[in-house]
């Protein structure tokens, strides 16, 4: 078709993001179709560069929060984090250490300072206690602990992180018996979020595991998805629910852990390389909804029903976008770009392809991605000022996400020449991972569909290598083989399923 773009071109427009996580930060330099630079980066919320100099000096220049430096030494940013009878920190800065500082220092180790120097300016070691004092100390270091539980509960899976919460608990509780009740709540609360999270998790991995057949699949597994769901809307709505439930599994704190290394200052290296399985999983998610679209639209054999399918997706990838699902609308658009899919001249011929075009533009990644950064900021405007749970969906590229950090964490050091940490940069950071975490704490105001959910995450999908898979694992089938291989005599030439190949 003269008005599509050719197939090589298209091909370099898939961005399936390829390779395992966390090292998939790497990868997302071959699998996007744009690699940045520092000083070309834009952040989600904004098209200015995020800063890439900072201040040398413990209190240089002016700080970016009250009495927060732009750089300090790491005992310095801990004193900040403690609060005292005359004084708390601002909610940002705990947001903004607590995420960062487990570049530096275990979230254990953290906490234990954190409880020393508690004990030791409040002298709670004292065999007798200034109640009047720990009267006003007390509320500020409960609300401390519930911030950090409450934002943070994977730092506290461990026995001794909790043993520290119930020895600087029960040191101020006999000055107030609402104190130790406080702390009971809390961990109670801490206790139900772990479980909860916990059961998400195993969820998700029991979904993904791979189904494998030694015979040829049931009928029921080869449905297509129109038969399942042919309204676009609802399966909008369906992509949105699955995406949300994938993302709340997801700790602010994986952001960081993805990118630790050992803190030349650090005596110890931070065991955290293996606790982004939910980041590895959301990426997983993206890959499959990639190929599935690209199999429901090759799996037709005749060119009017593979047609229909197109315009199906297409006008799902529409919903999607008005919905604030940006994440499945780039998946759809991927698939659809994918080489098995693109070069279906005969097919395209019988698309209507306006409204492809256009969410084509809106998700250009020419300019790194402006038109969509574009409209991002609008779905961000829109959630702020919502009047009802569906304007407040925000759902980002995710992959794009990902690579921004990447480079914010790669263009900026972590430590200045004097050793201090470059707190302004972790600000940023914050500011970013923030943004996220309160788009994915929206609750889906769709109700699900079992039916539709289940096909989307067991449907088979074709592999690169042309062999059908369920999450990554071939079914060696020549009976199967055979049957797709007398199936495509009778499509056009250009489908040729098992060449699925970016």
């Amino acid at each position: 078709m003269p008005t599509l773009e050719c197939s090589q071109h298209r091909r370099q427009r898939a961005y399936v993001v390829v390779g395992t996580y966390p090292s998939c930060f790497l990868s997302l330099q071959e699998g996007m179709p744009w690699t940045l630079s520092t000083s070309d980066m834009v952040t989600p919320g904004s098209l200015s560069p995020p800063p890439t100099k900072s201040m040398e000096g413990e209190q240089a220049g002016k700080p970016l929060l009250d009495r927060a430096p732009s750089s300090a030494s790491l005992d310095t940013l801990i004193q900040q984090l403690v609060p005292t009878a005359d004084y708390y920190p601002e909610k940002a800065y705990i947001f903004t250490f607590l995420l960062s500082s487990r570049l530096f220092i275990e979230p254990r180790e953290l906490l234990a300072r954190v409880c020393h120097l508690c004990i030791e300016q409040q002298q709670l070691d004292k065999p007798v206690l200034d109640k009047a004092q720990i009267r006003k100390f007390g509320p500020k270091l409960l609300q401390l602990l519930a911030e950090w539980t409450e934002t943070f509960p994977r730092d506290f899976q461990e026995e001794s992180t909790i043993g520290h919460l119930k020895d600087v608990v029960g040191r101020i509780a006999p000055c107030d018996e609402v104190y130790r009740k406080r702390m009971h709540q809390l961990l109670q609360a801490l206790h139900q979020k772990l479980a909860t999270l916990g059961q998400g998790s195993e969820g998700l991995l029991g979904a993904d595991k791979p189904i494998a057949y030694r015979t040829k699949p049931p009928a029921s597994i080869h449905r297509e998805l129109l038969v399942i769901c042919s309204d676009p809307y609802t399966l909008a709505q369906q992509l949105t629910h699955v995406e949300l439930e994938r993302l709340q599994h997801i700790g602010p704190e994986e952001f960081v852990q993805a990118f630790v290394n050992k803190d030349p200052l650090a005596s110890t290296k931070p065991c955290f390389s293996n606790k982004t399985s939910n980041l590895e999983a959301y990426v997983k998610w993206f890959n499959r909804l990639c190929y599935l679209v690209a199999t429901e639209i090759c799996m037709p054999a005749k060119k009017k029903q593979r047609a229909q399918v197109i315009e199906f997706f297409i006008d799902v990838a529409r919903e999607c976008f008005n919905i604030g699902n940006f994440n499945s609308l780039m998946a759809i658009i991927s698939g659809m770009n994918m080489s098995p899919v693109s070069r279906l001249k005969k097919t395209w011929a019988k698309v209507k392809t306006a409204k492809f075009f256009i969410l084509e533009h809106q998700m250009d990644p020419t300019g790194n991605f402006c038109n969509y950064r574009t409209a991002l900021r609008g779905a961000a405007h829109r959630s702020l000022t919502a009047h009802s749970s569906r304007e407040k969906i925000v759902i980002p590229f995710f992959s794009l996400l990902i690579k921004d950090i990447y480079f914010l964490n790669e263009g900026c050091a972590n430590r200045l020449p004097n050793g201090h940490v470059n707190f302004e940069k972790f600000l940023e950071l914050a500011k970013q991972v923030g943004e996220f975490i309160t788009w994915k704490q929206v609750e889906c105001p769709f109700e699900q569909d079992p039916s539709i959910t289940h096909y989307l995450h067991t449907a088979p999908i074709f592999s690169e290598d042309g062999k059908v898979f369920y999450f990554g694992e071939d079914v060696s089938n020549s009976e199967l083989e055979v049957e797709e291989a007398e199936e495509r005599k009778s499509a056009e030439p250009s489908v040729v399923l098992p060449q699925l190949a970016q």
